[in-house]
């Protein structure tokens, strides 16, 4: 590929500006507000979101993964506990999320601590999933080899005829996490890169503190 196309894709952006004075004082808020205008706008995947995590001695890894729930108490999604996301967070429960809504110019950025959520919270919602996506979490050693494609349908197709007509039980290894923050920060695209970019950090349990940063 020509070097020069790469860099020389450039997009300014205008759709919308943020102050200090937009923004609610509760950055949960300030989240669903700006998620619900993501939805009314039909964003392609507005709960998509790319999580990082790192490793003991600081190797990162990211990957896209769904938002499933949020509350006052942080971010919810679940995955397999024993993924190298699962593996990472066991010994390093620090992550960040990312929000990507190009159609809107937004992003949203939050670190955090993660823990795990209860059996029975996790249970609720494996029980809501379709049964497609249950059989997939019970046979799915995520994040570790496999000899081919094959082997991993002719189990999926086994558990299928299992369960055709029984609930299928939420497999140990696999649950929800909440990411809970301490920092949110908001970015709004502006023109010439002078971007809007509003931060709130975690003063204590109530409260938040709201700075601007610099693009």
């Amino acid at each position: 590929m020509n070097r020069d196309i790469i860099q020389n894709l450039r997009k300014d952006y205008s759709a919308a500006s943020l102050s200090e004075n937009d923004v609610v004082k509760n950055p949960i808020n300030q989240f669903e507000n700006w998620l619900k205008q993501a939805l009314e706008a039909e964003v392609n995947e507005p709960n998509a979101m790319t999580l990082a995590t790192a490793t003991t001695d600081g190797r990162p890894s990211a990957r896209i993964v769904l938002l499933k729930d949020v509350g006052q108490d942080g971010f919810v999604f679940y995955t397999n506990y024993l993924s190298r996301k699962g593996k990472e967070l066991a010994k390093n429960p620090l992550a960040t999320l990312l929000f990507f809504w190009p159609e809107m110019e937004r992003q949203v950025r939050i670190e955090g601590t993660v823990e795990k959520l209860s059996r029975e919270v996790s249970e609720r919602y494996f029980n809501s999933r379709p049964k497609a996506s249950q059989i997939g979490a019970v046979i799915s050693p995520q994040s570790q080899e496999i000899e081919n494609r094959l082997v991993f349908e002719k189990k999926w197709e086994e558990l299928e005829a299992l369960y055709a007509d029984k609930p299928v039980p939420k497999p140990a290894h696999w649950g929800g996490y909440i990411v809970k923050p301490r920092l949110i920060e908001f970015w709004q695209g502006r023109r010439s890169r002078l971007h809007d970019r509003i931060l709130f950090k975690k003063a204590d349990k109530a409260n938040w503190k709201i700075v601007r940063l610099a693009p």
